[in-house]
């Protein structure tokens, strides 16, 4: 357990985690990405009467795990290996929207999103 604890740096995991996803935020709004990505989706912005709580959850335990991976690899002067990894479920996660048959549009989108999270999570480990 030491190995992913010692030296990390908590400050800058939980920063980079919390701008991570207000960045998803920004990302997927209407004034940036969303129109298009939400059309190539099948989904219809404003159309839910509330927010999917659950995938709310879930995307904010999954980018603090990440941001924990980011915090490791810093703290062990690593940080290629994060940036490897990144663009590994970049690529996983669009060949999987290739085989959902989601349009280029979107999965650029997507991909773009994990690229970005990964940027905003290290520019918090220099900061903090």
């Amino acid at each position: 357990m030491e190995e992913i604890t010692t030296n990390v740096n908590w400050l800058a995991v939980t920063s980079g985690s919390i701008a991570a996803f207000v960045l998803g935020a920004l990302w997927y709004s209407p004034k940036i990405f969303g129109k298009k990505w939400a059309q190539e989706q099948g989904v219809t912005p404003g159309s839910a009467s509330r927010m999917p709580v659950g995938a709310m959850v879930v995307q904010a335990l999954g980018l603090m795990l990440m941001s924990w991976f980011v915090g490791v690899t810093a703290a062990n002067e690593a940080l290629l290996t994060v940036i490897l990894a990144t663009l590994g479920f970049a690529v996983l996660g669009y060949s999987g929207g290739m085989f959902a048959n989601k349009g280029s549009y979107s999965r650029n989108v997507d991909a773009g999103y994990l690229v970005a999270v990964l940027v905003v999570m290290i520019i918090a480990q220099a900061i903090f």
